[in-house]
């Protein structure tokens, strides 16, 4: 039988469709904004939230996303200063500080949560084979969440970005955009966790974003290589799995350096051929 012609894959493949359509887009904004620590924490920061919902005899991925909004909008509360060169320390800095806290919280509850901890467990190392329609059903609305704010942030967020000293110039609220941005980065955060894990997860936003970006590509471009990549390796670690029995998050976090080291040898190659027609044209 194929894999198709078990519900659990085809869940499986729906729940990573959801999730890679968000972890692009938001993973090149993410490395844009050099904020890719906050890629690493959020995820983190919602295992307390499982296990707070875990305790709480609630569902642990509403937990999780419900978690990580509230750190992330902690993290953006520290937001950045176009004119003030320490501003890039100060937001690591509180990012470190909700991940540090949030990580104490979660070894509480699962402290307090005894033999319930396994299920918040899951979504530290993922559990996409393990998806029901009720999950896939919360992470449609995650996405659609998602999108609309991405879609309302694009062109402020895309300038605040790429130049922010001229965006605040130009009266963009900055402290709105980078807010809004970080509830669509925790949203997503919390849904790849699902795919990837907890402690895996960032690689799904932060590999294909990075690989668009080391080939300079445009952003609309390079939002679209980022989120089929992230598509490609979600779909690739569920067949690979399938195939050999090692957990799908192995296959993404492989996958993800690849695609990366592959990026790096194409420009590489390019410049080379690049440097060498220009020095043969030269008199």
């Amino acid at each position: 039988m194929g894999m198709f012609d078990y519900d659990f894959m085809r869940l499986a493949f729906a729940g990573t469709t959801l999730v890679a359509l968000m972890a692009g887009p938001v993973g090149w904004f993410l490395l844009l904004r050099r904020q890719a620590f906050a890629a690493h924490a959020l995820p983190h920061a919602g295992f307390a939230g499982a296990g707070a919902a875990v305790w709480l005899g609630c569902a642990p991925l509403l937990g999780m996303v419900s978690a990580t909004v509230l750190a992330g909008l902690a993290m953006a509360c520290e937001s950045p200063e176009p004119h003030n060169p320490f501003a890039p320390i100060r937001r690591d800095a509180m990012t470190g500080l909700v991940l540090t806290a949030s990580l104490g919280i979660g070894l509480w509850c699962l402290h307090r949560a005894n033999g319930m901890a396994s299920q918040a467990t899951n979504l530290l190392f993922g559990d996409v084979l393990g998806l029901t329609l009720g999950s896939l059903e919360l992470l449609a609305g995650v996405l659609v969440a998602s999108f609309a704010l991405m879609g309302f942030l694009w062109r402020p967020l895309l300038f605040a970005s790429i130049s922010p000293v001229q965006a605040a110039a130009r009266g963009v609220p900055m402290r709105l955009v980078g807010l809004l941005f970080m509830l669509a980065a925790s949203l997503t955060a919390a849904a790849s966790s699902v795919v990837a894990g907890a402690l895996l997860s960032f690689s799904l936003m932060i590999g294909p974003a990075a690989a668009a970006l080391r080939l300079q590509l445009a952003p609309v471009p390079g939002v679209l290589f980022a989120t089929m990549s992230a598509l490609l390796l979600s779909w690739g670690g569920l067949a690979l799995s399938w195939q050999d029995d090692a957990p799908v998050a192995f296959w993404i976090a492989l996958g993800a350096v690849g695609l990366y080291a592959g990026s790096c040898l194409f420009m590489r190659l390019t410049s080379h051929k690049r440097g060498v027609a220009v020095r043969g044209e030269a008199p």
